[in-house]
């Protein structure tokens, strides 16, 4: 099939159910984001308190954070073929019902060992239910220009997700404790279920097999190259750790191409980054899931042992970036609309950038300030504008049995990029603080800052080298 027929041809839609509006049924799927940036937001905010409770070290509380993060970005997309094959709506169900037990098991952890057990088994969960919450919304937004409507509400969700999660995350973590905040999650996830049953029909799979030599390998240079940053923040990066562990990774990562050019089915046709969209919008993706997953890791750390902040007050503080994270993704379509996808992405980056380096360069030493409400609000907007169209661009020319792995590589670019950002940027700080166990937060801040500048110049790149508008029917 030709670059062009692919991006002209679209999925089946989707009818929902007993005449239920879309609307109804997108929001049911979106719940899937909702819970999972929600449990995201809400385990960061009682990320100190997690700390105190299990005697774990920074290096440590690094480890709980990113097993989740190397599970759901390492099997986000088998989690995308398995949609296309088995079909997204079974799919989606089963991940819910995955990620949900394993929010139970975390909330009775009484070590630091359970739970990190139990984030594997909600990134397993989520890396199942995510590219098929997102291969149903493309079935049921067939063009492009609805697709780029919906991912804006898909990044709303996301905010409000972020937005809920900030204020339970401090307010549950003070009275009930941190386990609170992985209970919180199964309500809305089973709202969702309820939603998708009634009104989401069965959609049936395409016969495919499973490239599981490439899920293995992409699993293991995640997993290696994430494991060998976190050492190197207790051990250095010289240390047999984690020159082994990254090793491991880049070794697996090569592996993962020469297998994926061989296979019969292979987990991503490499074929795809042949589009220029595609081959912008992942790797930007990944950036932005770097500084996004560090942020909220750095952030409520900073707020609480640099600024002296409870985790109430922290919480609320960081209701400014969610607000603006909502309106960020419901401008993010209409300044796709008139700019065009290429064209809005580099604007998105630009003022997340400066909200960035706002926030590293910030002289508060205490409590909330002004200064950092303005940073703050920059940051949200760009991170709105930035991952929707990110997203837009990646997903919105998918033909048709494409849905499930665009949506799933989006996704993992996203949560690949918080795994090994977070890692590094942790080991950077960490090694740089000159005192065990602290984190030196500047140095964090303004690597995310430089994730960010080089995503602004990819996209840069991108824009000056099309030559034509963007045809109207892809805004």
């Amino acid at each position: 099939m030709t670059t062009q027929a692919r991006s002209t041809s679209a999925p089946p839609t989707v009818l929902t159910r007993s005449g239920i509006p879309r609307p109804v049924a997108m929001i049911g799927l979106a719940t899937a984001m909702f819970l999972v940036i929600l449990d995201a937001a809400m385990v960061n905010l009682a990320g100190s308190t997690i700390r105190d409770g299990l005697a774990l070290t920074a290096a440590e509380l690094t480890i709980v954070v990113d097993s989740y993060l190397v599970a759901f970005a390492g099997l986000l997309l088998l989690g995308g073929r398995l949609a296309d094959v088995l079909g997204a709506r079974k799919v989606f169900l089963g991940g819910i019902a995955v990620y949900l037990a394993a929010s139970a098991f975390c909330a009775v952890a009484t070590s630091g060992t359970m739970l990190i057990a139990g984030r594997i088994g909600q990134g397993v969960g989520a890396a199942i239910v995510m590219p098929a919450a997102l291969s149903l919304v493309l079935a049921l937004y067939p063009s492009p220009a609805e697709r780029t409507r919906a991912m804006g509400i898909w990044g709303a969700v996301a905010g409000a997700g972020s937005l809920l999660g900030v204020f339970l995350g401090g307010t549950l973590t003070e009275l009930l404790g941190w386990q609170s905040v992985f209970v919180t999650p199964v309500p809305f996830g089973i709202i969702g279920v309820i939603v998708v049953v009634r009104a989401v029909p069965s959609v049936p799979g395409r016969p495919g097999q499973f490239d599981v030599l490439g899920a293995v390998t992409i699993t293991t240079a995640i997993s290696g190259l994430a494991l060998g940053m976190v050492a190197a923040a207790d051990a250095g990066w010289t240390a047999p750790a984690t020159v082994t562990g990254l090793a491991v990774g880049l070794a697996s990562l090569v592996a993962f191409v020469i297998v994926e050019r061989s296979a019969a089915r292979p987990l991503v046709p490499l074929g795809v980054f042949r589009r220029k969209a595609v081959a912008t919008a992942n790797p930007v993706m990944l950036l932005i899931g770097g500084t996004l997953t560090s942020l909220f890791f750095f952030l409520p750390q900073y707020q609480q042992d640099i600024l002296e902040m409870s985790p109430l007050a922290a919480g609320m503080a960081q209701i400014p970036i969610a607000v603006m994270i909502i309106v960020g993704s419901i401008v993010a379509p209409l300044l796709a609309q008139r700019l065009g996808v290429a064209r809005a992405l580099p604007v998105g980056l630009a003022v997340l950038l400066v909200g960035f380096l706002w926030l590293a360069l910030d002289p508060t030493t205490s409590g909330f300030s002004v200064s950092l409400l303005g940073a703050f609000l920059l940051i949200g907007t760009g991170l709105g504008l930035g991952a929707v169209n990110a997203t837009a661009m990646a997903v919105r020319d998918s033909a048709d049995g494409e849905s499930g792995l665009l949506s799933g590589l989006v996704n993992a670019a996203q949560q690949l990029g918080g795994a090994v950002g977070l890692a590094a940027l942790a080991g950077i700080a960490i090694g740089t603080a000159g005192t065990d166990g602290d984190i030196s937060f500047t140095t964090a801040f303004l690597g995310e800052a430089a994730l960010i500048l080089i995503a602004l110049a990819l996209a840069l790149i991108s824009t000056v080298s099309t030559r034509r508008p963007e045809p109207a029917a892809a805004r």
